[in-house]
């Protein structure tokens, strides 16, 4: 099959013919429709994050079941799904308890290492492995655990919900799950990128009072606008925190969410909630990026600093997809633009470049 391969960091993505083994026991091949291109993917090909090579990247998959594993019930060669970055496996301690976006297994062979639950990659080139950033979405198969794979509702297209397993979910974890947020609470967007842009979308489904986008880039800012943000405010233009708190009659929000991840957005986030206010840390930082913090300002003003990552994909992209179906949430609002998997390349050079607004899609089929 055609895949975009990463060979070696700062090098650009080369379409490659690779093999794809079938599913093992438990597990889903897809035959990948559209795939989003998502900030992670970007860390990994700039040696920000530590991945072996050779290796598909590709985590928001969308497409249509080819073939299944032994034991798996519920799924159907043919179905239109999409899938959750976060593969679960459903057997550990922490899936056992309910936090499956923290699964030991999936920190332990996926993350750092490319491999599924056995300890392989179901990819090979010539004979030696291809490892897999969760299941490897840029190709033209992905094979990845059943517990990451969920039925898209007749009516909605896959090239819409492809980014719905990572960014969208993402956020609602963010949301749901660490910040509570409540109808009437106040927020703030820091980053208005693929995830901000799904915080700025779920924080309005969520019935929030005030939905404040912060961002340096001015169109990103009108986008943040159609989304749901009440209003927006360009950090490159004046002093972020103190904006976000003249916007609240110098209270400041109850929730910031950073959506980057980096210590300049984490001052922000830091410095715009009210007292009591949570700081929720959403973004992936290279490794080594540190953000500083008062202890005594955190005691004082009784802070809340939580990490978000992800959500729990069992239980919450049902939710999504509902949500999806209804009409509450249009992910599609939020892709900027499509690209075919043979510039799978420039789509990442133009997300690295700050050129994309909201979500590029690889429409790989």
């Amino acid at each position: 099959m055609r895949a975009a391969v990463h060979t070696a960091a700062n090098e650009p993505l080369r379409i490659e013919e690779i093999e794809v083994e079938r599913p093992a026991e438990g597990e889903v091949a897809i035959d990948v429709t559209s795939c989003g291109a998502c900030h992670s993917d970007l860390h990994v090909l700039k040696g920000e994050l530590p991945f072996p090579t050779p290796a598909v990247l590709g985590h928001e998959v969308a497409g249509v079941i080819g073939e299944l594993g032994s034991s798996v019930s519920g799924l159907e060669v043919g179905d239109r799904v999409v899938t959750s970055f976060i593969m679960p496996c459903g057997r550990c301690s922490q899936c056992a308890a309910g936090n499956e976006e923290i699964c030991l297994e999936f920190f332990a062979y996926n993350r750092a290492k490319g491999q599924l639950y056995d300890g392989k990659t179901r990819l090979s080139r010539d004979g030696e492995p291809v490892w897999m950033y969760s299941m490897g979405g840029l190709a033209q198969r992905a094979v990845t655990p059943a517990t990451s794979v969920y039925r898209v509702p007749d009516g909605v297209e896959l090239a819409d919900v492809a980014a719905l397993g990572c960014s969208t979910m993402t956020a609602y974890g963010a949301l749901r799950h660490a910040a509570d947020v409540r109808v009437g609470d106040t927020v703030a967007v820091i980053a208005a990128g693929g995830v901000g842009s799904a915080l700025i979308q779920l924080a309005r489904v969520f019935g929030a009072a005030e939905i404040i986008a912060v961002d340096v880039a001015a169109d990103k800012l009108e986008a943040a606008r159609v989304l749901g943000a009440t209003s927006t405010v360009n950090s490159a233009e004046t002093d972020p925190a103190s904006a976000v708190r003249e916007l609240t009659d110098g209270r400041g929000v109850d929730v910031a969410f950073e959506a980057l991840g980096s210590s300049r957005t984490f001052e922000v986030a830091r410095d715009s909630v009210v007292e009591g206010g949570q700081v929720i840390v959403v973004g992936i930082a290279p490794p080594g990026d540190t953000g500083e913090l008062n202890l005594g300002t955190i005691a004082r003003r009784k802070l809340q600093v939580k990490g978000s990552y992800g959500a729990k994909p069992r239980r919450d992209m049902p939710v999504l997809l509902d949500l999806v179906a209804r009409g509450l949430l249009r992910p599609q609002d939020a892709i900027s633009r499509h690209y075919p998997l043979e510039e799978a390349a420039e789509a990442f050079a133009a997300l690295d470049r700050g050129e994309i607004r909201g979500r590029a899609v690889i429409d790989v089929a």
